[in-house]
């Protein structure tokens, strides 16, 4: 069974439905590569799975440890490489307004993030810069 089916949707838009929840998501593309940008782009999408998937993680082994990641947010810039198109580097600045004060769940959750499956993934040319604000 499929995870994702979608379709093309005219005009640079598609739309993907993810099988199991049937939920939707809408891609256009970027207003510098003929687009709309009125929905995230696929390398949006690709950027932000990347912050994503780090604090999912980060979160599973929060959990293990019964600590509470409330009031960690993060902010991702995707930078575009001219030629040929495509990311060259994902910038994820990590903020938490009281995050736990002991160094070694600190140095867990660095970890956690840095070897998500997403960060795993990418092809190693894109420069991952990851900025732990707490």
């Amino acid at each position: 069974m499929p995870t994702i089916k979608s379709s093309y949707l005219g005009n640079l838009r598609t739309e993907s439905e993810h099988v199991q929840s049937g939920t939707t998501i809408l891609t256009d593309a970027p207003v510098d590569n003929n687009g709309k940008g009125e929905k995230f782009s696929p390398t949006d999408l690709v950027s932000s799975a990347l912050g994503s998937c780090m604090v999912t993680i980060m979160g599973i082994v929060a959990a293990r440890d019964s600590v509470e990641l409330t009031g960690l947010t993060w902010e991702v810039t995707k930078i575009m490489q001219a030629s040929p198109r495509k990311i060259q580097e994902i910038v994820v600045d990590f903020h938490w307004e009281t995050p736990v004060e002991d160094e070694v769940m600190i140095k867990k959750l660095k970890n956690a993030a840095r070897t998500c499956p997403v960060a795993l993934s990418l092809d190693p040319a894109i420069k991952q810069t990851i900025n732990f604000n707490f």
